[in-house]
């Protein structure tokens, strides 16, 4: 199986750039992980937040195949335990699916048209927290998951 993360803009912040690039190098001991990032064009920055996501959204869609199990980080999503999450990642392994594509929408969320193609819709937290730090806090639980499918001692229990 193979992990894709696809998110919105560059990680501008360097902090969260270095912390993402340490769980990414993590990764590769576990599984193939990759990530997409999109840029948008500055005139789409200046439209409505309507027309920014769907803007995105036609992005978007050109990384997908129709085999991906898609599964959209947003705010009214279901939220897991670190435990649970590394048991539904365990669950996407063991069915065959081939790549499992998480999503971090942009700054003002991921469109319905997405939404609505996704497999699952997951939520990180109750609180919000900006797209950019979602990307390290997000990189950190899969090797969580990961580390407790593995029965390491990263996880403290």
């Amino acid at each position: 199986m193979k992990i894709l993360l696809i998110q919105i803009e560059k990680t501008t912040d360097s902090y969260l750039t270095e912390g993402v690039k340490i769980y990414t190098e993590r990764l590769k001991n576990y599984i193939s992980f990759s990530t997409e990032t999109i840029s948008m064009a500055k005139n789409i920055r200046q439209k409505p937040f309507d027309e920014q996501r769907r803007a995105e959204a036609l992005e978007i869609q050109k990384l997908l195949d129709p085999s991906d199990f898609l599964v959209c980080m947003d705010e009214h999503g279901k939220q897991f335990t670190s435990v649970q999450f590394a048991d539904f990642l365990n669950k996407r392994m063991v069915s065959g699916c081939k790549r499992v594509v998480f999503l971090i929408g942009g700054p003002f969320g991921i469109d319905k048209s997405i939404l609505d193609k996704s497999s699952y819709v997951l939520s990180l937290s109750n609180m919000t927290f900006s797209h950019q730090m979602i990307r390290l806090f997000f990189c950190e639980q899969l090797y969580r998951g990961f580390s407790i499918l593995k029965n390491e001692k990263y996880h403290h229990e």
